[in-house]
C-alpha cells in the first residue's frame, strides 16, 4: 500500500514537470516570433525611409536654383523691346540702339538697362549694315564711298567698320545710275554748268564718286 502512495505522487510529480517544460517552449517560441516581427518591420521601413530621404535631397536639387535666380527688372525688359523694334524695323546698328535708347531726347532708359538689352537682344548687324546702305543708294542715290562713310559716322549710322565693309561689298547698286541721278538733282536744283557738277560728284567733300562714275552721268545729262 506504501509502495502504491509512494508510485502515484512520484507520477504526479512528473506531470507538473513535463508541464513546466511546455510552457516554458512557448513562452520560447512566442519570444522568437517578436524578434522576427521587429527585424521583418525593420526590414520593410528601412528601404522606405532611405526612398524619402533620396526623394526629398532631390526636390531641394530642384528648387534652389529657382530661389537664387535674381528677376529681370521690368525696365531692363523694356529696353530690350524697344532695341528689338528699332533693330528689325529701322535697322539700326548696335551703338546706334544704345544711343537712342539712352538719349535723353530718344527713350531716356538708365545706361544699365540700354546694356541689358544689348547684351540680350538677338540682331544680325551686318544685314542691317546692309538693309541701310540700300536704304541710302535707293532713296538719295548715294556713292559707294558716301555710303561706306555715312554707315560708320558717329554722325550717322555708327556700324563698325567691318559692318559696313560687308554691305558694301553685298549691295547690289548701279552707281554710274546713282551718279546720273545726282548730276540731275544738281542741274534742275542747282542750275549747275556740267563741269561744276562733275566736280561735285568726284569732290570728297561732296559726293564721292569715282572719276569713271561722274564722267558717265555728266556725258548723259541733257
Amino acid at each position: 500500500m506504501a509502495t502504491e502512495v509512494k508510485e502515484k505522487k512520484k507520477g504526479g510529480c512528473l506531470k507538473w514537470v513535463l508541464v513546466i517544460i511546455a510552457v516554458l517552449v512557448i513562452f520560447g517560441a512566442l519570444a522568437g516570433g517578436g524578434d522576427d516581427d521587429k527585424k521583418s518591420s525593420s526590414d520593410q521601413t528601412e528601404p522606405a525611409t532611405t526612398a524619402e530621404a533620396v526623394k526629398g535631397s532631390e526636390s531641394s536639387a530642384e528648387t534652389t536654383p529657382a530661389e537664387t535666380e535674381p528677376d529681370v527688372p521690368r525696365e531692363y525688359l523694356s529696353a530690350l523691346k524697344k532695341a528689338e523694334q528699332y533693330a528689325e524695323t529701322m535697322h539700326m546698328s548696335k551703338q546706334g540702339i544704345f544711343d537712342q535708347l539712352t538719349s535723353e531726347y530718344g527713350e531716356k532708359f538708365p545706361e544699365e538697362a540700354a546694356q541689358y538689352a544689348i547684351d540680350n537682344m538677338e540682331a544680325d548687324w551686318n544685314a542691317n549694315a546692309l538693309k541701310k546702305a540700300e536704304d541710302y543708294s535707293e532713296t538719295m542715290h548715294m556713292s559707294k564711298q558716301g555710303i561706306f562713310d555715312q554707315l560708320i559716322s558717329e554722325y550717322g549710322e555708327k556700324f563698325t567698320k567691318e559692318e559696313a565693309q560687308y554691305a558694301i561689298d553685298h549691295i547690289e547698286a548701279d552707281f554710274k545710275e546713282n551718279a546720273l541721278q545726282k548730276a540731275k538733282d544738281y542741274q534742275d536744283t542747282m542750275d549747275m554748268s556740267k563741269e561744276a557738277i562733275r566736280d561735285q560728284l568726284v569732290s570728297e567733300y561732296g559726293e564721292k564718286f569715282t572719276k569713271e562714275e561722274a564722267d558717265y552721268a555728266v556725258s548723259n545729262l541733257e
